[in-house]
């Protein structure tokens, strides 16, 4: 038995694309895995501390190699129980909205507070490696606008950060294989709408499927 952590990092619960093809995924990968587990993690209902000072004490000293503080240990416990479904899936599914050209802001509060070292990644004097046993990871990218290269408005090498923002962290914590299920054009009118979102399902079953 394998298990899958769905990570949800949209509010919008009820109109959301990123969650709506994620559910499609879900569904079909229970069909095709029926002895699998699927955890999910709503970053909008976690409870994510502030980065704050005794936080970045207990960082600083697990680099520089000294004994925390009972406060900095204590920070740091927090850190660690945040990253346990990390360390303990294995396989990912995310589901993310853009927003401002890169993705929402509690993402990435939850990516700066569990990518620590000894935590989800290490480093020697060979580089860094990752500490996630998932391999693979599959991310639904759901975006109102068109961000292809030829896009005369946002072409993607401009203004895309949120693809290779995500696929950079995943490798960078251990991810080797990455799948990806773009949903476009979402504010383009609700026929348009309706293509993207049933184009995207359609794509996201499909992956479910052999994932």
């Amino acid at each position: 038995m394998a298990n899958l952590l769905y990570v949800e990092a949209s509010p919008n619960k009820q109109r959301s694309v990123s969650i709506e093809v994620s559910r499609a995924f879900l569904a079909t990968y229970a069909e095709s895995n029926p002895g699998d587990a699927v955890h999910e993690l709503d970053i909008w209902a976690a409870d994510l501390p502030p980065f704050d000072q005794h936080a970045l004490e207990a960082k600083y000293a697990g680099l520089a190699g000294v004994d925390r503080t009972d406060a900095q240990n204590a920070a740091w416990r927090v850190l660690e129980q945040l990253a346990a479904p990390f360390l303990t899936a294995d396989k990912f599914l995310l589901g993310i909205p853009l927003w401002n050209f890169s993705i929402p802001y509690r993402l990435k509060h939850l990516i700066d507070l569990v990518s620590q070292k000894d935590i989800l990644f290490s480093f020697d004097e060979r580089g860094f490696s990752g500490r996630v046993k998932a391999k693979k990871a599959a991310v639904i990218y759901a975006r109102g606008l068109d961000y292809a290269p030829t896009s005369a408005w946002t072409p993607g090498e401009s203004y895309d950060f949120q693809r290779p923002y995500i696929e950079a962290w995943l490798r960078f914590i251990g991810v080797t294989e990455i799948h990806s299920v773009v949903v476009e054009r979402t504010l383009f009118g609700p026929g348009i709408d309706r293509e993207s979102r049933a184009k995207g399902r359609l794509e996201a079953e499909n992956l479910a499927r052999y994932f």
